[in-house]
């Protein structure tokens, strides 16, 4: 392990036995918060009883979709906005106010027009990962080395080939980057959707735990749901390290 991650876990582990000696003295109420290992201990518990399987699978569901979506449409359009200054030119402006909007407003539309099922909360992760797919998408195409792209004419490649070929595979750490924010963007909407309507899923059950006063579940759950998004983000940042390294970066 690098020294970087050696301090980063040295971090972690002091925020954590800080914490648990506030618990464990009394300076945390376990009425307000039980102490880490307490909810290690329920969350294996969770896990092994099986009882919150399906919400787990639900909300998986449907940040997978949410980060499948916005993968391929960031990229899509992110190919297609640079290929014309002038859409870009048009655009770009938009893209860095984006998440000045607050995409949640849109949630009492998106149920009316979709009802109470996957679809809104999809929808909802899917707004807030395609823009960072799609502007991470346009970063990695304005570093493309000219002279691959004057080889590509040289050789006469399509736009579909030049893409396949030379920009998406030199652009490829910054989609990346792109990816890991698409999930994190897709776990907030996803499960920020759940808390404000929804009949299943961990946002769901993390809320019903929150006006049931049930420590025992709401706190396992967040528990689960960061270490989900960190196992995630470290196996793509692990990715993002190893294409940098394949460049001599």
């Amino acid at each position: 392990m690098r020294r970087a991650g050696l301090y980063r876990l040295a971090i972690v582990a002091a925020m954590l036995a800080t914490l648990e000696g506030l618990c464990r003295f009394g300076a945390i109420s376990a009425f307000t918060m039980p102490a880490p290992s307490v909810v290690v201990r329920d969350l294996w518990g969770i896990l092994r009883a099986g009882s919150m399987a399906g919400a787990i699978v639900k909300t998986l569901a449907d940040v997978a979709m949410a980060v499948g979506l916005s993968v391929v449409t960031g990229v899509v359009l992110g190919v297609t906005i640079h290929r014309w200054r002038g859409l870009r030119e048009t655009l770009e402006p938009l893209f860095a106010t984006y998440y000045a909007i607050p995409v949640y407003a849109f949630y009492p539309l998106f149920i009316v027009l979709f009802g109470l099922g996957s679809t809104p909360q999809v929808l909802i992760g899917f707004m807030l990962g395609m823009i960072a797919m799609l502007t991470s998408t346009l970063s990695g195409l304005d570093r493309v080395p000219r002279v691959l792209l004057r080889t590509a004419r040289a050789y006469q490649l399509g736009p579909l080939e030049t893409a396949r070929r030379i920009t998406l595979p030199c652009a490829a750490p910054f989609l990346v980057t792109g990816v890991k924010l698409a999930v994190s963007y897709a776990f907030i909407g996803v499960v920020g959707a759940e808390f404000i309507m929804s009949r299943d899923g961990l946002g769901y059950e993390i809320n019903f735990a929150f006006n049931n006063f049930d420590n025992g579940i709401m706190y396992p759950l967040i528990l689960l749901i960061l270490l989900l998004s960190a196992v995630l983000n470290m196996a793509l940042h692990a990715w993002e390290r190893s294409l940098l390294a394949r460049r001599g970066r």
